[in-house]
């Protein structure tokens, strides 16, 4: 069931730009975002030395893909975490920090599995509990969020996670309707969202919903937060050598990644300098040239990997302590 319903995004690209790290003896990579496993499940097929690390933060995404996964044995192990307890994972691992891991891969944003998932209120398209919760036995839910958090809090959330331009007409409604009864499902929201739209918002961009559900997710998730964490502990975990590729889905995580990897790119020296001093050399090589895009025929495929942008980096050079 979970493999038929999943499409791995950009995977050749992703097991190509990884493949000079994992073909190494005893290489160790880190999915950060294990999901369903399919971009797992290729990795140790592709790399059949490899050994994986799994995290997902969503406990039925463990069991699915640890049904997927089971075939290679020991060479796969599963945690519950959430992907900026990278550096404590390994650590409870055992696997040593001046030694690193060879890959990193993060798939970010909502899996195919919590979108089909109707009780899981990601998806505008069906009626559910406004829940949203990527690990559903901790943190608050979105129906919470929208009931309780001040006008002026949902508009900042609305305009920063969901690029919102209509925040303040939307927040208004909802005041407004919660007033009457608090919300918690999404078709409610849905049609609240529909009717607080002036025409001109509607006929572009697709379902006027997408950018305050994809706000509401970001929040209750915390998901900004935990990549601006997460992304630097990956680039640290890398043993020189060791690669890493990021998917992104929207432009805020997209534009966190590129700063990240930037600033590992360039050096730090104050400028003038004759020589560059090693301290002051660029950590990270840049394996992509911007943002790269999924092909046609990979959206044709698979209509979530559209807005997909990836971009990888290579570590060159230890940290100097």
């Amino acid at each position: 069931m979970s493999e038929s319903r999943h499409v791995p995004v950009m995977l050749r690209r992703c097991l190509d730009l990884l493949a000079p790290a994992l073909e190494r003896p005893g290489a160790v990579v880190v999915d950060c975002t294990l999901g369903l496993g399919g971009h797992s499940e290729a990795m140790l097929t592709r790399f059949p030395e490899a050994r994986l690390i799994g995290l997902d933060r969503d406990k039925e995404a463990l069991r699915l893909s640890g049904e997927r996964l089971a075939p290679f044995g020991d060479r796969a192990t599963l945690v519950h975490a959430v992907y900026d307890e990278l550096p404590e994972v390994l650590d409870r691992l055992g696997i040593p920090r001046a030694h690193g891991v060879q890959g990193v891969l993060f798939d970010l944003g909502v899996s195919s599995m919590q979108l089909d998932e109707a009780d899981r209120g990601f998806a505008y398209a069906q009626d559910a509990p406004l829940d949203m919760r990527m690990d559903q036995t901790t943190g608050i839910s979105a129906a919470e969020v929208l009931n309780t958090y001040p006008p002026g809090e949902l508009v900042r959330i609305l305009r920063a996670y969901g690029e919102e331009k209509q925040a303040k007409r939307i927040v208004s409604a909802i005041v407004r309707e919660r007033e009457k009864e608090p919300f918690t499902t999404s078709a409610r929201l849905v049609q609240l969202i529909r009717d607080a739209l002036p025409q001109a918002a509607k006929r572009t961009g697709g379902n006027p919903a997408k950018r305050t559900f994809q706000a509401l997710r970001i929040e209750v998730n915390g998901e900004l937060g935990v990549l601006e964490r997460a992304i630097p502990a990956a680039v640290k975990a890398l043993a020189v050598g060791g690669r890493i590729g990021v998917l992104s889905y929207h432009s805020l995580e997209d534009r966190l990644v590129k700063q990240v990897f930037a600033a590992g790119a360039a050096t730090t020296a104050p400028p003038g300098l004759p020589i560059v001093p090693e301290e002051y050399q660029p950590r990270l090589k840049l394996l992509t040239r911007g943002a790269e895009l999924p092909t046609d025929e990979e959206i044709a495929e698979n209509r979530r990997a559209a807005p997909a942008r990836f971009r990888g980096a290579e570590r060159i050079r230890e940290d100097v302590k």
